[in-house]
């Protein structure tokens, strides 16, 4: 059977999604899992984009590297088609076993007028350098003309044509607006290989967006094309309505391969807990009828379903739950419990973490057990996250020393929020519409005053982990400052406006040490 390569970009594309942001820690956890999955290719990043995107090629360049002598998935950092974008990454993948350098310019004319100001010439001799300048750092590299089902295909062609020649070893043809169809990729595909003899010789791959919700279909038809690799998301997250998502098509590839005579050399069994790493790392919940992953993937209400499925399970399902690492079943922890029976639930599912990180998750579940909360399996799941998602020292510049609030039927919420900044206290008092509102000015006011930064509460998420009044809640917020950056928090507790707070803490936090780095970097 002809095997097809599964690029992942979760960790490049994927964070891209409105709202998703991972650190360093959670990418390295995802790409640690990533390699368990059994991709081919993790897509690490764009360097060049920032200090932590460089980090965090480099540190899973360093870290993922196969496992009982197998060799580990190609790492791979983006860069547009410029000297500095290459030699970022370049730098960054240095200690990767196996690397590639993925180089990128628009084609179409709509980017190259609007975006690029760049003529065809112009567009053409940038792609063909900036591979020549790639393979200078590795023999692996991909190229993309972004745009590519709304370029014109001869112009496309003739820059794909160049790429070869200046050595790309892998050519990507991105949908990166989701506009085309089946039909037109499979055309794209096909004149591709009949106008470009050279792309024969090579992997041809095909990246799609899901703004049609096509994104699945137009793969599988560029495959059926002829194409080797398919670029894809996990949960098919990224940018606006998303990617091609990874579960769906290595399902549809696993279930119906018949069809092409193709395979995949994913690990389906390890699907499921992928998917869910990445959704509680992330924030971005999976519907619930998501294909393949969703929770009613295998769930049947209707009485003739039922019927059918207690007799025969294919009557109704064209696959079992187990194909794709569903089992059901959860381990019962406690505050008895110990690291290794934590450790185990969160292997199960993808968590690879240090011991001091697991002896910090065992002592949060201890706590919460001892204030009578009946410990679930996502309990333990979201201390892990919050355990990665822990400050550095240059970050913790903020303390929270107290909160108070007043709320109820008949006057205006109100709160007082007193903080250690920098080693003195500072105090802030607010009004809102409700106590999470209310608590948010004064944090707000206190960071005004007393160190002149101005944070806008843009975005906030509140969630129980489980079920019942007693369950965790988990707040996820996002400041943005006058320059328009983006800093998140995350905080885990019973109480919903205290963990609100500390979510709020920490997304100041975040960017109080940003601009002292900044500063720091100025001078």
């Amino acid at each position: 059977m002809r095997r097809i390569r599964i690029f992942d970009t979760t960790l490049r594309d994927g964070e891209q999604s409105p709202g998703a942001s991972l650190n360093v820690e959670e990418k390295l956890v995802i790409a640690r899992q990533l390699e368990r999955l059994g991709v081919d290719v993790i897509e690490a990043g764009f360097p060049i984009t920032s200090p932590g995107d460089f980090e965090s090629v480099s540190l899973i360049a360093e870290e993922v590297r196969g496992a009982d002598g197998k060799p580990g998935p190609t790492i791979c950092g983006l860069a547009r088609a410029r000297t500095e974008d290459i030699e970022s990454a370049g730098k960054a993948l240095e200690a990767a076993d196996n690397k590639r350098i993925h180089v990128f310019i628009a084609t179409s004319q709509l980017h190259m007028d609007k975006k690029l100001r760049m003529t065809q010439d112009k567009v053409l001799q940038m792609a063909a350098d900036g591979v020549k300048l790639a393979r200078t750092f590795t023999d692996d590299v991909e190229f993309s003309p972004e745009d590519a089902s709304r370029s014109d295909m001869d112009f496309m062609c003739d820059v794909i044509a160049a790429a070869i020649e200046a050595g790309a070893t892998t050519i990507n043809v991105p949908d990166t607006v989701g506009y085309a169809t089946p039909g037109e990729i499979s055309q794209r595909i096909h004149y591709i290989h009949e106008r470009v003899p050279t792309s024969k010789d090579i992997d041809i791959s095909i990246h799609c967006h899901n703004d049609l919700g096509l994104a699945v279909a137009n793969s599988l038809a560029a495959v059926e094309a002829g194409c080797s690799q398919i670029e894809c998301t996990i949960n098919g997250i990224g940018e606006r309505a998303g990617n091609t998502s990874l579960e769906e098509v290595v399902m549809a590839i696993k279930m119906r391969g018949d069809l092409w005579d193709i395979e995949t050399g994913i690990d389906t069994r390890e699907v499921w807990s992928t998917s869910r790493l990445v959704s509680n790392l992330t924030g971005i919940d999976v519907q619930r009828n998501k294909a393949i992953v969703g929770d009613n993937a295998f769930a049947h209400e209707a009485g003739i379903h039922q019927h059918g499925v207690i007799s025969d399970r294919r009557t109704y399902e064209i696959m079992a739950a187990e194909d794709v690492g569903w089992r059901g079943t959860q381990l019962v922890i406690g505050k008895h419990s110990g690291v290794h029976a934590i450790e185990e639930v969160l292997k199960r599912r993808g968590y690879d973490l240090s011991p001091e990180q697991l002896q910090e998750v065992r002592m949060r579940v201890k706590e919460a057990a001892d204030r009578d909360k009946a410990i679930e399996e996502e309990d333990v799941v979201a201390f892990a996250g919050e355990a990665l998602d822990e400050l550095s020292a240059d970050e913790q510049l903020i303390t929270l020393k107290e909160v108070s609030v007043m709320t109820g039927n008949g006057f205006t919420p109100s709160a007082v929020v007193k903080l250690e900044i920098r080693g003195e206290e500072a105090v802030g008092t607010g009004v809102g519409v409700g106590p999470v509102d209310a608590a948010s000015v004064a944090l707000q006011e206190a960071l005004e005053t007393h160190v002149g930064a101005e944070f806008e509460l843009c975005e906030y998420g509140l969630k129980a982990i489980t079920g019942g009044t007693n369950a965790l809640a988990n707040a996820h917020i996002r400041f943005a400052d006058k320059d328009g950056n983006k800093y998140r928090g995350e905080a885990i507790g019973e109480d919903v406006i205290l963990a609100s707070v500390h979510a709020m803490v920490k997304g100041a936090n975040r960017a109080l040490g940003r601009s002292k780095r900044a500063v720091s970097k100025e001078q």
